[in-house]
């Protein structure tokens, strides 16, 4: 008999991942497709829907292409990015764009909203304890999330929000493709702050945050507990994908939960660190907790009584492909695909620790955590006539690692215990160099696990063979492997110590003139 597998799809900014994952946990094979963002100088960052959905019917057809049989699948496993909004209408198509979390149009709405004449970093007194005592968590005054999605349709855009029926989580949005049910779960709709997220809270949206932020609950999913099989594969669906009809759909969950189960680091308090488009250092703790002022939250995890330390940097793998296209390749011509990044990372090689004193802040579309300020904008410093190309992509990659060692700090802080190890995962994790710095930077052992682009595919897949009762999350973390460790370079850290502390500095010296600006 063929060897059952499970569907995995992660819906990362950057476009789709699709593969064929096997009860153990192995990648029998994967497919990726790119999807455009399109951004706008009002603060606009959105996809088109159709898109993603074109890019997984094309990867399901490279996976079965590759000799995977289709008739040995038994589930389909949903994560990706969150934050989102997709605006559905009652024909179960997008009305318009999604809403990515980085859009920021409704910012000055979501801060008339959640402030008042008394602020604390941008709420009232009210809003910000009646959010914080139930959700432990609270919608962003910047707008770029689902608050502010909606105060921008419904302010913003009228006749779009009329034609609204629901609207979804990217996840969500795939998992009515698959199934036809409008369906989320508390852990998709964290970003949203609805649900009561106490240790012994209500299942449902909360009726006192519904009114405090104004959404229309006619105009939100049906909501399930995590971990839910929403359903069977339509007859449809599975004919277009070419896999066999009924095959159950489990609810899909961010990428935060299948990266704490794709880096196997499940224990309390045992950390991991993403590099993907963004990035987030994260980890399993018994509490909930907020760190208001630095955006650090403990959202509900996987396990009873559980939590999961939820952060974000908004722009660190991006960097280094926002570089590519800007400098261009080093012999004039355009670098395409893993082989131009893998140039560029060859080139960072060849500049020495420290990148010659050049130092980079990654912050392209402003900060999330451990400031929540949308007026930051990235920048090269201390850029001298001896300064070459090798150094500004060294500085890059040592630059997103300062900004993940700044987090850190405040992680360590927020979780009240040292982490000596982390866990690296995300398609930065695939350069050793990244890897290394990482180590050296936080002064921090680095375990890298196997094929780390797809870590997240891999989470997916054990969630949902998890939620079917086919293994429990100790069986789940059993089947993820280290392929590399990295340990600190005593030399290269005492290097980039002094850097750090300079980097520390930069926010408060620029955030003013970036205020300015970027007004």
């Amino acid at each position: 008999m063929a060897e059952p597998w499970i569907l995995a799809v992660d819906l990362g900014t950057g476009g789709p991942k699709t593969g064929a994952v096997t009860l153990s946990g192995e990648l029998l094979a994967v497919a990726h497709r790119t999807v455009a963002t399109t951004f706008s100088e009002d603060g606009g960052a959105v996809q088109n829907p159709r898109d993603w959905w074109e890019g997984i019917r094309e990867g399901v057809a490279d996976v079965l292409g590759s000799g995977v049989p289709a008739g040995a699948a038994v589930a389909v496993g949903i994560t990706g990015q969150w934050g989102s909004t997709v605006p559905v209408g009652a024909d179960g198509e997008a009305v318009a764009p999604c809403l990515l979390w980085s859009d920021t149009r409704g910012r000055a709405l979501a801060a008339q909203r959640l402030g008042g004449p008394i602020s604390i970093v941008g709420y009232s007194p009210g809003n910000l304890l009646g959010w914080l005592r139930v959700t432990g968590g609270a919608p962003s005054p910047g707008g770029a999330d689902p608050l502010g999605h909606h105060l921008y349709l419904a302010t913003r855009e009228p006749d779009v929000y009329a034609r609204v029926e629901t609207l979804l989580e990217p996840l969500d949005y795939l998992g009515m493709r698959f199934t036809g049910r409008r369906a989320a779960t508390q852990a998709s709709m964290i970003l949203s702050w609805l649900t009561d997220n106490r240790p012994r809270g209500q299942h449902g949206y909360h009726p006192a945050l519904l009114r405090r932020s104004g959404r229309d609950v006619a105009k939100l999913p049906e909501l399930l507990p995590t971990g839910s099989v929403l359903g069977g594969l339509r007859a449809a669906v599975a004919l277009e994908l070419g896999l066999p009809q009924g095959v159950p759909v489990v609810a899909g969950i961010p990428d935060l939960h299948t990266a704490y189960i794709g880096s196997g680091a499940v224990a309390p308090y045992a950390g991991h660190l993403t590099i993907s488009t963004s990035s987030w250092i994260g980890c399993e703790v018994p509490f909930k907790r907020t760190d208001v002022l630095h955006q650090i939250a403990s959202v509900p995890g996987l396990r009873p009584g559980s939590y999961l330390v939820a952060n974000n940097h908004e722009t660190a793998g991006v960097c280094l492909q926002w570089l590519r296209r800007s400098l261009g390749s080093s012999n004039g011509t355009e670098d395409s695909g893993t082989a131009g990044y893998e140039r560029l990372i060859a080139l960072a090689s060849t500049a020495p620790v420290g990148s010659g004193g050049v130092l980079f802040t990654p912050w392209l579309n402003g900060e999330r955590s451990p400031v929540d300020d949308r007026t930051l904008r990235a920048a090269f410093l201390n850029i001298s006539m001896t300064t070459e190309r090798a150094h500004l992509v060294r500085a890059v990659l040592e630059g997103v690692a300062f900004n993940a060692r700044w987090l850190f700090d405040s992680v360590e802080r927020f979780v009240k215990r040292p982490m000596p190890v982390l866990r690296i995962l995300g398609g930065g994790a695939m350069s050793d160099l990244w890897c290394q710095i990482h180590a050296d930077i936080l002064d921090r052992r680095i375990e890298r696990v196997a094929e780390p682009m797809y870590a997240n595919l891999r989470g997916a897949a054990l969630f949902a063979s998890m939620s079917l009762g086919n293994i429990d999350l100790a069986g789940a973390a059993a089947r993820v492997r280290v392929d590399a460790t990295f340990d600190p370079d005593p030399h290269a850290h005492s290097v980039y110590e002094p850097m750090y502390s300079e980097y520390r500095r930069l926010y408060h010296r620029l955030h003013g003139v970036y205020a300015r600006l970027n007004a």
